[in-house]
């Protein structure tokens, strides 16, 4: 029962935190609802930390229970921690808490107080649905859930006040305007985490209908028996790949891998919180969490189904391309990006693109657990310093009002804790030993390498000096160049300040956690990894101890290009005078501006999106129009129907006026009405009246007179007898009791 209350209290205290804000927006007193949301959100991180030391304590290496909820499709509110949902509640409690402390300032005032606190609890306690869920009906819910708060939250904003857009106003690319509001971005992020949504709909509905008995539970899913069932079922029809593409597409969307990433990059229009809340702890590591979660009932395929093992290792190898891709794509317009939150936007699709890589990967070696356990890092030390680089960028923006790096600069005097918090979180990103970072890129890296594809490989290395070259570039512009004239301006007039304590906490915190952490690596690690692996669904084959190892090639291969992307970006921007020269060559040479042009327009995919989808459905749309409009409306509608209605009325009455009334009423109906009536009348005169009247009926009335004048004899004696008679017989009726 304790393990039962505290894994509900983890997901559960959210959602109470978001009825409680709800209710007390009817009563005065705003603040309130912001310490209560924000005391749930800890109430649910001290639950997560104790569920993490009872799964670890517990001989099974799980807590499983169940409520009753769809009896009739065997579908029950399932809760199911093993150690992967137990480590992953914890990072998702911990930063949203430390991420809505932050909030309390930097939200302070905000007309939109209540709906914000709602949305934020809201959206941590459908992201720890996902993760603690037992079931996939349950998932899907909190899956929905965290959508449906982004859309909020994105959107937060909604008036779209000019300052709160995102992207170069008035810049086009193929014509197509690359600015973005509020509104219209948190549009953009449900239709294109939506659409891979589809396919996670269709692959719970596929599992449902082919296992049997009917089941949504994953535990039972991914029993080997089950697994076998299932698996073997589609890999005869020939539907097991098709299924396993279809099933991911989900998480592909949510993690904004290509081609779904679009919407990632304007999710910026929300506050730099949600940025912080969506990249680090929720909606964007839930489908890294779905990976995490499948990959090893996929894995189990191999080992159960040999016959289906080419469709399994093709799924591992697409998926790893589109993470590669993804990773080098994002990576490639972080480096020209002039916003501060749209570098770390490209930042967090491109890292996002190494855990898929990761995960895709790990299915393709011998060692299925280490490539799992690289992942569940990558996954944690992002997580660490991504939050740190969000809330530090926020407190960056709303003490200089503007997103753009060219219109801060000079800020390490001013801000100096948040210059270093940013520096050592950019720097971990960079995969700067002896930093976190360093070492989960560095494992990723090796997976990728034992699986044997080249491509996939040779884009993380290069993307690993991208990821350096930006994040240093971001440090720099940021905190180090010359300061700009509207920092200039501010700065005399005294408006420039460090960040309040209650926001300044949160990211010292996470950037002093990721030096920590990376430098106890090498002695915490292993026991680390073998917590993590203790019990996983779906893993059996578990070694007993494991150990921090590093390939030396490979890690100097890494360093190199680590050290690579740092050193260009310090003579860039650490240089004056080799900067001036590399602007001015850039300008001055068609060819690198256009290379410019292109990374800095998002390599035009999104200009094809909209011209292909937006402009060519509304083409296709007019297009439509104007042929229903011309041909049937105008065409059938207003010339066939009304000719025909016409031409069936003329000849209509034509028919009907001589052939109905002409002939049949006027001939037909008339002449033998006329013909019966004569006739009738013709019968009655001669059979009826003449014969009957006028012979019988007179008759009669002659017979009748002519009887009646006998009776009146004139004589008086006769009259006497006749009433003589009549007293007679009326006293007899008296007598008798007829009268």
């Amino acid at each position: 029962m304790e393990s039962e209350i505290l894994a509900d209290l983890v997901w559960a205290a959210p959602f109470v935190g978001a009825a409680i804000v709800t209710f007390l927006s009817l009563f005065k007193g705003g603040k309130a609802r912001g310490y209560i949301a924000v005391i749930l959100l800890f109430v649910s991180a001290v639950s997560a930390t104790l569920l993490v030391k009872m799964v670890l304590d517990n001989n099974a290496g799980f807590v499983q229970f169940s409520y009753p909820w769809i009896t009739s499709l065997n579908v029950d509110v399932e809760i199911y921690v093993d150690t992967l949902s137990a480590f992953m509640a914890l990072i998702v409690t911990w930063l949203c808490a430390l991420i809505g402390f932050y909030s309390l300032k930097y939200m302070e005032g905000d007309s939109g107080w209540t709906r914000y606190w709602f949305f934020f609890s809201f959206f941590t306690g459908s992201m720890l649905l996902i993760v603690m869920s037992g079931n996939l009906l349950l998932t899907f819910v909190g899956w929905e859930g965290t959508g449906l708060a982004s859309y909020a939250l994105i959107g937060y904003w909604f008036m779209d006040e000019r300052e709160k857009w995102v992207g170069d106003p008035d810049r086009k690319a193929l014509g197509v305007s690359m600015e973005f509001a509020p509104s219209h971005s948190s549009v953009r992020a449900l239709m294109f985490t939506r659409l891979g949504d589809v396919g996670l709909i269709a692959g719970i509905a596929v599992l449902y209908f082919v296992t049997n008995p009917h089941t949504l539970s994953i535990s039972a899913i991914a029993q080997d028996s089950v697994v076998r069932q299932w698996g073997g079922e589609l890999a005869v029809r020939g539907m097991l790949l098709p299924f396993l593409l279809v099933f991911s597409l989900g998480a592909l969307a949510k993690s904004a891998q290509f081609p779904f990433h679009e919407w990632l990059v304007t999710a910026m229009t929300g506050p730099t919180s949600v940025s912080a809340l969506i990249h680090a702890a929720t909606m964007v590591k839930a489908g890294v969490f779905f990976m995490l979660r499948f990959t090893p009932i996929f894995y189990l395929l191999l080992r159960l189904l040999p016959a289906a093992a080419g469709d399994v290792s093709l799924y591992f190898t697409i998926i790893t391309f589109i993470g590669a891709f993804t990773a080098f794509f994002m990576a490639t317009q972080g480096i020209v990006a002039k916003e501060l939150k749209l570098v770390l936007a490209f930042s967090t699709a491109s890292q996002l693109g190494y855990m898929f890589m990761a995960a895709g990967a790990s299915g393709l070696i011998g060692d299925f657990v280490n490539g799992f356990i690289a992942t569940f890092s990558m996954l944690m030390s992002h997580a660490i310093f991504k939050a740190s680089l969000f809330l530090a960028a926020g407190a960056v923006i709303h003490t200089v009002e503007s997103r753009y790096m060219d219109e801060m600069g000079g800020l390490s005097k001013i801000m100096k804790v948040t210059f270093v918090a940013m520096l050592v979180a950019a720097l971990s990103l960079s995969g700067l030993p002896p930093l976190m970072g360093f070492w989960t890129k560095d494992s990723v890296l090796e997976v990728v390498f034992q699986s044997g594809l080249l491509i996939p490989f040779l884009l993380a290395v290069v993307t690993a000096s991208f990821t350096a070259f930006y994040s240093l570039r971001m440090v720099m512009k940021t905190f180090v160049v010359s300061p700009s004239a509207r920092v200039v301006h501010m700065e005399e007039k005294h408006e420039l300040h460090e960040a309040h304590a209650v926001m300044l906490g949160p990211y010292s915190l996470l950037a002093f956690a990721t030096v920590a952490i990376g430098v106890l690596w090498l002695f915490v690690g292993s026991g680390f990894f073998t917590a993590l692996a203790k019990h996983v669904l779906a893993i059996d084959e578990v070694p007993s101890a494991f150990s921090v190892k590093l390939n030396p090639s490979l890690t100097a291969l890494s360093i190199v290009m680590v050290s690579i992307g740092l050193g260009a970006a310090y003579l860039m921007y650490g240089k004056p005078q080799f900067d001036r020269k590399v602007a001015g060559r850039m300008e001055t040479s068609a060819s690198l501006r256009g290379v410019r042009n292109f990374l800095f327009d998002r390599w035009y995919v999104n200009s094809v999106y909209y011209i292909v989808f937006v402009s060519g459905g509304r083409w296709l749309s007019n297009g439509l129009f104007k042929w229903l409009d011309t041909k049937v409306i105008d065409g059938f509608y207003h010339r066939f129907v009304p000719w025909f209605t016409t031409r069936l009325y003329v000849d209509g009455f034509k028919f009907f006026e001589t052939g109905i009334i002409d002939r049949v009423y006027h001939s037909g109906v008339v002449t033998v009405f006329t013909k019966a009536v004569y006739g009738t009348f013709r019968y009655f005169e001669t059979a009826v009246i003449d014969h009957v009247y006028h012979v019988y009926l007179v008759k009669a009335a002659l017979s009748v007179s002519n009887g009646f004048r006998k009776v009146q004899t004139g004589r008086i004696n006769h009259y006497i007898l006749a009433f003589v008679l009549g007293f007679i017989v009326l006293v007899v009726m008296f007598l008798l009791g007829v009268l």
